[in-house]
């Protein structure tokens, strides 16, 4: 990726190139993660959502930084969608990630020594995430997994800022209902008892 920065724009003066390189260098280091993280919730494949994220800073370089000013990070989650769903298309199929998979590149995981009703609490609502409908699990993960706006999910996604709101409402709802359920079973009041003397 260093070559692909420094080559540019030969033309261009040195300073300006400087400036270009590290703008798009400060970007990946703050985005990549992110990034990652939403492109192998799309493939399911490390190496295939590594590949997409690639790509996606190389177009970045071929930007102008003033371009895209107060809109780069929309810009690159929609790159990464369409390169996602360009994949998709060309394999005419598209492999679902694992949500404990995605969920283990955070940033914010659980630590070894969490307790383990915390890791079962995250293990029984990555496994309700899994079962909501693909549209409802994307704008869940970008608005609470990457803090997006509906406006900037809107435009990412294509719908309507009410119907993304709709979806979040009608996700969060259903996950509510579903872990609400979880915690009635018989296992599960008696680890509550435990928890809260």
């Amino acid at each position: 990726m260093e070559s692909q920065l420094n080559a540019m724009n030969p033309s261009s003066s040195s300073s300006q190139t400087d400036e270009r390189v590290e703008w798009v260098r400060a970007s990946m280091e703050r985005h990549e993660g992110e990034l990652l993280r939403y492109a192998l919730s799309l493939v399911g494949d490390l190496p295939a959502a590594e590949d997409i994220v690639q790509d996606a800073f190389f177009k970045l370089c071929k930007q102008e930084p003033a371009s895209l000013r107060g809109r780069l990070v929309p810009w690159l989650f929609t790159v990464v969608r369409n390169q996602a769903l360009d994949r998709h298309r060309r394999e005419s199929r598209w492999p679902k990630a694992s949500e404990t998979e995605a969920a283990g590149l955070a940033g914010d995981a659980p630590s070894p020594a969490a307790s383990v009703e915390v890791r079962d609490d995250v293990r029984n609502l990555l496994s309700l995430l899994s079962a909501l409908p693909e549209n409802q699990r994307e704008v869940v993960r970008l608005k609470f997994q990457n803090q997006m706006s509906y406006r900037e999910i809107s435009q990412l996604t294509r719908l309507t800022e009410t119907n993304v709101g709709f979806l979040l409402h009608t996700a969060i709802k259903t996950l509510r209902r579903r872990f609400e359920r979880l915690d009635s079973r018989p296992g599960a009041s008696a680890r509550q008892s435990q928890s809260h003397p």
